[in-house]
């Protein structure tokens, strides 16, 4: 019999978790002549009674292992820690919040086991309820990163998947601290089944995902994925020497014409120090950008610390 590792990642979600574990151990139930289950949550320093629930599970079904960081590590950190603590011969992640529908997993798992996939991935098709400010500012995030990175990730694509073991070896064989899970898994490729996601309501709670988190989240994503940042003051460089090269021929023109040069105001002499000041302070913070993230990857710190388990 196969073993499905099914990596839950959670962070203050008590509220939710026993509605999902119900709906979560029903579909279990649905495979277990063919598959066995292995929930596999980890609590990213939750400040509520997520941990105890957990331990609660774990004390009166065996397939629930749970891990437990010492503070709050972030969603990369807990999906990275629950791909290397997996065993099954697929593993697959899951939000505790049910907003990922778990009666997909069935068809998923076919998918890779018996069709010849190596995912098994969801794809949002719409966003009816999420806030229209929130709607468009992912969408216009992967409009740029696509028209930028070499590696293509689709809008709408989610966590929510199953993938073989070989995708989750390749997947742990990139070791960098600074993790944007979307782009490593259009990076590494292989065949990926798609299957089309309606956005759903979380049953209870509230999301974690602010805007800012979101835009440090995009930010990860872009300076993790391409380069191009890095071009953008040479080209303003170039625009800059080109347009005073126009002004310069301009105010030649102008001496030889009429005799004398147009005086230029203080007010334009500090906006043209602004302007130039402005441009200087982007292109020294895109430069920073790309250089803390070598000082992080330099560091090598832990990517997550545990505090408990019941994983042996």
């Amino acid at each position: 019999m196969k073993k499905l590792s099914l990596i839950v990642p959670c962070y203050n979600e008590a509220e939710v978790l026993p509605a999902f574990y119900r709906e979560i151990t029903r579909v279990a139930e649905t495979c277990r002549e063919k598959y066995e289950f292995e929930l596999l949550f980890v609590n990213d320093g939750s400040k509520d009674d997520t941990l105890h629930i957990l331990e609660g599970f774990a004390e009166k079904d065996d397939r629930v292992k749970y891990i437990s960081f010492s503070r709050n590590f972030g969603k990369e950190g807990a999906m990275l820690a629950g791909l290397e603590h997996s065993t099954g011969d697929f593993a697959g992640f899951i939000d505790a919040d049910l907003q990922h529908s778990p009666d997909l997993i069935p068809e998923m798992l076919k998918a890779v086991d018996e069709e010849g996939y190596d995912v098994a991935a969801c794809k949002r098709v719409d966003r009816a309820g999420e806030k229209k400010f929130k709607s468009f500012l992912s969408a216009s995030f992967y409009k740029l990163i696509n028209k930028i990175s070499e590696t293509y990730i689709d809008e709408g694509a989610q966590d929510y998947r199953i993938m073989t073991r070989s995708v989750v070896d390749s997947i742990l064989a990139m070791r960098e601290n600074i993790r944007f899970t979307k782009g490593i898994f259009s990076w590494v490729g292989f065949s990926t089944k798609w299957f089309p996601h309606e956005n759903r309501e979380r049953a209870a709670g509230e999301t974690k995902w602010s805007v800012r988190k979101l835009f440090k989240y995009a930010m990860d994503g872009i300076i993790g994925y391409t380069s191009s940042p890095l071009r953008i003051p040479l080209y303003l460089g170039i625009g800059l020497l080109i347009l005073s090269v126009v002004y310069a021929i301009g105010v030649i023109i102008r001496l030889i014409s009429i005799g004398y040069v147009f005086s230029l105001t203080l007010r334009g002499i500090l906006f043209g120090v602004l302007f130039v000041g402005g441009l200087i302070l982007v292109s020294i913070g895109i430069a920073g950008e790309y250089l803390a993230r070598i000082y992080t990857e330099v560091k090598d710190r832990p990517k997550y610390l545990i505090a408990k388990t019941n994983i042996q």
